[in-house]
C-alpha cells in the first residue's frame, strides 16, 4: 500500500447539524451527555411537527428520532425526509422482526431501549464518525440476485459506502485495475461462477498485494467450506439467509481492522523514512557492548577515510585519537555502561590517513526488558572546520609586538567563523546579558535591543529545569574553567529548542571573571527525531495490540485501560518510571496472539469446550513467537507479557506452569490488570460482574491466581484503579 494515499482521518464535528427528536427528559438528557465533549450543532424537538419546522429552516445533516414520535397528526417524519439524504438513528422499543424495514427505509442504525440503551446512546458520536468515514471507503458486491444487489446497495450506500457490483468474478479484475476496492462481499452460490476457485487463483493479487477484505456469503455453509475460506484467506463466511445488522456490524469490523492495518503499516514505514533521515543527515555507527562496530553509515565512511568491510568487526577505537585524554573515555563507558544513560561530548579522532577530525557526539545505549545492553548507537555532527580554526589561533597567540596585528586580525576571523557558525551568548558576573549574535536571536525570537542588559533568566526554560539547577551549572563553570551540557530554551514564540552548549569563563590576567561565554548548537532536530521515532514505535505497539482486540470485539478501551492499570500498579510495586513506561507501552500486546485463533472460538457466545479451550491457550504462545525476536526492548517486554500473563502463583496457569516470583513481574501486573478489566466489562460470553464480585474474586485467588502483594496494593489503591476506569469507559 502507498502510504501518500493513506490519511489519517479527522473529524471536525463542528460542521455537522444533528436534530434530536425525543419527548423523554431523561433520554434527551442521556443524549445530551454523550455529546457533550464533541463540537457538534444540536438542535431539539419534542414532537414530529416541530421537527419538521426545524428541518425546513436548518441544513440537517443526522437525524436521532423516538420512533414512537415519528408519527403524528397523519404527518409521517420518517416518510418526509426519506429523499433528502437525512442519516437516521431510531429509537425503538419494538425491534423484534423489524431490522430488515428499517435498513431497507433508509434507517442507518437503531437503538433498541430495551437493551444497553445507555451504552448504545453514548456510542452515537462514534457511528457518526464512523459513517462519515465510510465515505472513503468503497465495497464490491458480486451477486447475481437484483433483489439482494437493490437491498445491499441501498442499505451499504445509506452508511455513505461507495458501493460497486458485478454479477460475477470474471469481471472484478478488469474492475479493479482502475478502482480501489477495500472489501468484496462475494455470494459463492453464483451458479456458472465458481468464486472460490476465483479467490485461490487471484489470493496473492488480490490479498497480499490490494489487500482487500473478503467476505463469502453462501446457503450452504459447513465446516469444511469455513475451514477451506479461512485457509485461503477470507476473513469471514456468512450464512445466508443473513441478518442485516449481522451483516453490516461485520462489514463495518472488517473496514475498521482494514484502517488499523494500514495506519500500522504506514507508521512502520515513516519509521523507517525517519532511520533513513537519521542516516542522511548524520554520521552515525552502532556497536555491540563490547564496542565491536556492528554498522556505519556512508556519512561515517566518509569522514573516517574508511570502507565499510574496514570498520565492520573491529573495536571502535580503530578511530581514536592519541591526543584525547585516557580519563574522557573511561567517563563515557561509565555514563554509557554502568549508568545506563547517553553520553553527550566532543570528540577528536583520526582519519585512515592520521588526519584529525572532530565530532559532537550522543552516544545513546539500547536496553532489552531486563536492563541489559544490546547495543551502542552513535549520532555526530562534524565540527572539524570550527576545531581546526581554534587549534591553529591556540598555536598563534604566542604574541609578540610583531605578530600583534595578525593575531588581532585572526581573532576577528575566529570571532567571525565562530558568529557564523555557532549560537553565541555572554552574560557579566551578575548574569546580566552583554552580548547575543544574530543567530541566537534568530532562534529565539528576541531582537538584541530585548535581550543585551536583561537578566539571563528572562530566557525562558521548561517548567522542569529550575533556578537551582542554573545555579549549579554556573558552579561548575567557575570550578571546572568549563561547562558542557544540554541545554532547553523555549523561544518568544513558544517553541522547544534543545542545545549542546559550552560555556566557559572569561578571566583577566590576575584569574578574575570578567564574563561567561556561552557556545550553542541546536540539536532540536536530532531530539526531536529520536522523541519521534520513539512515539511511532509506541504508536506501532498500541495500534497492533488494538488489532488484536479489535478480532475478538473487544474495544480498543480495554487496551487503553489494561495499560494505564499495569503502569499504575507497576509504580506502586516500586518498579523504576522506566520499567513502568515499558509496560505501559507493552501490556497493550498481552492478547496480539489471538490473531491466530480462529474467529468461531474467539467470538463464541457460550463456553468453549475442551478442543475449543485447548485451542484457544495457544494464544499466549502464539503472541510471544510473534514477539519474541525482536531487540527492542518494548517488544521484547511484550512478548513477555503475552507469554506469561495467563500463568498463575500457585503453578495452575499456562503456558508453562511457572509458579510464585519465577513469573516475571510484567505477567503478574498485566494478569491482574487484564482480570480486573475483563471482569468489569461485557464480552460475548458474559456481562459485565459487579465491583464487589470483583473484589470478592480477586481477595479469593490471592496467592492462588494472582501476587497476593500485588493483590494488597491494588485493594489499598482500588479508588485509583476506578478513576482510570471511568476516564476510559467504553
Amino acid at each position: 500500500m502507498n502510504c501518500n494515499y493513506f490519511k489519517e482521518f479527522v473529524l471536525d464535528s463542528s460542521k455537522y447539524n444533528v436534530l434530536i427528536v425525543e419527548n423523554s427528559k431523561i433520554t434527551l438528557n442521556l443524549i445530551k451527555k454523550s455529546f457533550k465533549p464533541f463540537a457538534y450543532n444540536l438542535y431539539y424537538a419534542n414532537t414530529a411537527l416541530h421537527a419538521k419546522e426545524i428541518l425546513e429552516k436548518e441544513n440537517i445533516h443526522y437525524l436521532i428520532i423516538n420512533g414512537d414520535i415519528s408519527q403524528e397528526h397523519e404527518f409521517e417524519l420518517l416518510e418526509y425526509i426519506k429523499n433528502k439524504g437525512i442519516k437516521t438513528f431510531l429509537l425503538t422499543t419494538t425491534k423484534t422482526n423489524k431490522e430488515h424495514f428499517y435498513y431497507k427505509n433508509g434507517i442507518v442504525d437503531y437503538l433498541d431501549k430495551n437493551n444497553n440503551f445507555e451504552f448504545e446512546i453514548n456510542q452515537l458520536p462514534q457511528m457518526i464518525e464512523q459513517i462519515e468515514q465510510n465515505k472513503s471507503r468503497s465495497i464490491l458486491l458480486i451477486e447475481n440476485d437484483s433483489h439482494a444487489v437493490n437491498e445491499l446497495k441501498t442499505i451499504f450506500k445509506n452508511r455513505n459506502y461507495d458501493v460497486l457490483v458485478e454479477k460475477n468474478s470474471s469481471r472484478v479484475l478488469n474492475l479493479l485495475s482502475s478502482k480501489k476496492i477495500d472489501l468484496i462481499l462475494l455470494n459463492v452460490d453464483i451458479q456458472q461462477d465458481n468464486g472460490m476457485d476465483f479467490i485461490l487463483q487471484n489470493k496473492r493479487y488480490l490479498l497480499d498485494e490490494l489487500k482487500i477484505c473478503i467476505l463469502f456469503v453462501t446457503q450452504h455453509i459447513s465446516n469444511t467450506i469455513v475451514r477451506d475460506s479461512l485457509k485461503m484467506g477470507v476473513a469471514d463466511v456468512i450464512k445466508k439467509p443473513y441478518s442485516i445488522e449481522e451483516l453490516i456490524l461485520k462489514v463495518d469490523i472488517h473496514i475498521n481492522s482494514k484502517i488499523k492495518s494500514e495506519k500500522l503499516l504506514c507508521s512502520t514505514q515513516l519509521l523507517q523514512q525517519y532511520k533513513n533521515t537519521v542516516d542522511r543527515s548524520s554520521i552515525v555507527s552502532k556497536t555491540d557492548p563490547r564496542g565491536v562496530i556492528t554498522y556505519v553509515n556512508e556519512a561515517f565512511c566518509r569522514i573516517s577515510g574508511y570502507k565499510e568491510e574496514e570498520l565492520l568487526g573491529k573495536p571502535h577505537n580503530i578511530v581514536r585519537h592519541p591526543d584525547m585524554k585516557a580519563s574522557t573515555f573511561k567517563e563515557m563507558w561509565h555514563t554509557i555502561k554502568e549508568e545506563k544513560q547517553p553520553w553527550i561530548g566532543e570528540v577528536k579522532n583520526k582519519r585512515k590517513d592520521g588526519t584529525p577530525y572532530w565530532v559532537q557526539t550522543i552516544l545513546n545505549p539500547i536496553l532489552d526488558a531486563d536492563g541489559k545492553i544490546l547495543e551502542y548507537i552513535g549520532i555526530r555532527t562534524d565540527v572539524t572546520d570550527i576545531e581546526k580554526t581554534k587549534e591553529y589561533l591556540q598555536k598563534q597567540f604566542n604574541i609578540t609586538k610583531d605578530n600583534f596585528a595578525e593575531v588581532m586580525m585572526l581573532s576577528k576571523l575566529y570571532e567571525e567563523a565562530m558568529n557564523k557558525s555557532n549560537i553565541v551568548i555572554r552574560v557579566d558576573k551578575n548574569k546580566k546579558i552583554t552580548y547575543v549574535n544574530d543567530l541566537f536571536c534568530k532562534l529565539m525570537g528576541y531582537t538584541k535591543i530585548e535581550l543585551i542588559g536583561s537578566d539571563y533568566s528572562c530566557i525562558k526554560r521548561p517548567d522542569d529545569i529550575k533556578d537551582e539547577d542554573i545555579e549549579k551549572i554556573w558552579e561548575e563553570v567557575e570550578k571546572e574553567n568549563m561547562w558542557k551540557g544540554e541545554l532547553r530554551n523555549i523561544s518568544k514564540k513558544g517553541k522547544m529548542y534543545h542545545f549542546i552548549s559550552t560555556v566557559v569563563p572569561i578571566r583577566n590576567a590576575k584569574g578574575e571573571i570578567l564574563e561567561y561565554m556561552g557556545i550553542r548548537q541546536d540539536i532540536s532536530e536530532v531530539v526531536e527525531l529520536h522523541e519521534e521515532l520513539e512515539a511511532t514505535q509506541r504508536e506501532i505497539v498500541y495500534k497492533m495490540g488494538e488489532i488484536g482486540e479489535t478480532r475478538s470485539k473487544e474495544t480498543g478501551n480495554h487496551v487503553k485501560r489494561v495499560a494505564e492499570y499495569s503502569k499504575l500498579l507497576a509504580e506502586l510495586y516500586g518498579l523504576s518510571s522506566k520499567e513502568a513506561d515499558i509496560l505501559f507501552t507493552a501490556s497493550p500486546m498481552h492478547d496480539i496472539g489471538k490473531v491466530g485463533i480462529p474467529d468461531a472460538i474467539l467470538n463464541k457466545p457460550g463456553s468453549l469446550d475442551d478442543k475449543e479451550w485447548k485451542i484457544m491457550k495457544t494464544h499466549s504462545l502464539i503472541g510471544y513467537n510473534i514477539l519474541k525476536n525482536s531487540k527492542r526492548e518494548v517488544l521484547k517486554a511484550a512478548a513477555i507479557v503475552a507469554r506469561e500473563h495467563h500463568e498463575k502463583w500457585d503453578g495452575s496457569g499456562y503456558p508453562r506452569k511457572l509458579k510464585g516470583e519465577k513469573i516475571h513481574i510484567f505477567g503478574r501486573i498485566t494478569a491482574i490488570a487484564d482480570v480486573f478489566d475483563a471482569l468489569g466489562s461485557d464480552r460475548c460470553y458474559k456481562k459485565a460482574w459487579e465491583d464487589e464480585k470483583i473484589f470478592k474474586l480477586l481477595e479469593e485467588e490471592k496467592g492462588k491466581h494472582f501476587d497476593p502483594s500485588l493483590v494488597e496494593l491494588f485493594m489499598i489503591n482500588v479508588e485509583e484503579f476506578k478513576r482510570i476506569r471511568d476516564k476510559y469507559k467504553d
